[in-house]
């Protein structure tokens, strides 16, 4: 089995766990059900935002353990203050070091849109990122079928949360595009056989992807020129993890990187 297998095999079990501990019946006793979630969508938009989606995450199978210390609440909130349109908190535990509460916590103390990033398998885990104070999710088109995209993406939206439909080809695509669950795309650079990574996939894809959702890159990006570059080809939305992370203070490292894409911006309107 391939790491993508393994992880989706542990977390249906671990979906079933805890739907029995905690029902949707508890779930929907969350002061955050009612709440009226932040648009990704809108603020990748904005003009006056860098477009950056800053990701807190603790270690990952590709790359092992890649900040174990660093506080969710400083991180996060540093992040926002830096300039970054939204927040992408990892929640799965086994594989990447993460837990809800790392999600609620970042809730607490942040004003802006929180992607949960997970790997969804079952609608329970849509209700329950809502009860978490997200106000999007992520699905995989690697571990989906096109039919479960729409059941899930429905699900997400009829609870106010948008969907971030994560592709690595165009077949993907192709097969788990519906306008009735999905608000926008991201191509993953990373190849999930060999954990290699290239920009190149996002360019190529650029074109593929329909203008009516908003394109956001993954994995691989490290430099203002890298978000200029796919800026130029149509990308809007830029997740950002492991480049911060591996610092030991992330929130200066993003801070870093929005003062270089603003330079390079002032630059251009000269």
């Amino acid at each position: 089995m391939t790491i993508l297998d393994t992880i989706i095999a542990h977390k249906r079990q671990e979906v079933a766990t805890r739907q029995s501990l905690v029902p949707v019946k508890l779930l929907e006793q969350s002061f955050y059900m009612p709440a009226q979630p932040l648009s990704l969508r809108r603020y990748l938009l904005r003009d006056d935002l860098s477009g950056i989606i800053a990701e807190f995450k603790r270690k990952s199978p590709s790359k092992g353990i890649i900040n174990a210390h660093a506080p969710v609440e400083r991180t996060t909130l540093g992040y926002m203050q830096a300039g970054a349109s939204a927040l992408s908190v990892l929640t799965d535990t086994e594989f990447f070091g993460g837990k809800n509460e790392d999600l609620t916590t970042a809730r607490r103390f942040n004003f802006c849109p929180i992607l949960r990033k997970d790997f969804v398998v079952d609608e329970y885990q849509i209700i329950e990122a809502k009860s978490l104070g997200a106000d999007a999710v992520l699905l995989i088109a690697a571990v989906l079928s096109g039919e479960e995209v729409l059941r899930l993406g429905r699900l997400a939206k009829s609870l106010g949360l948008e969907v971030l439909l994560e592709i690595h080809n165009a077949e993907e695509l192709d097969k788990t595009l519906h306008p009735d669950a999905v608000s926008l795309v991201g191509v993953n650079n990373r190849n999930l056989h060999d954990f290699s990574v290239s920009l190149d996939t996002s360019g190529e894809l650029a074109q593929r992807i329909p203008d009516e959702y908003v394109k956001v890159t993954e994995s691989g990006l490290s430099t203002a020129a890298d978000i200029e570059a796919l800026r130029a080809v149509g990308y809007r939305g830029f997740l950002m993890g492991e480049t911060f992370m591996r610092h030991s203070r992330p929130e200066k490292a993003c801070a870093a990187l929005v003062q270089q894409l603003r330079a390079t911006e002032a630059v251009t309107l000269l």
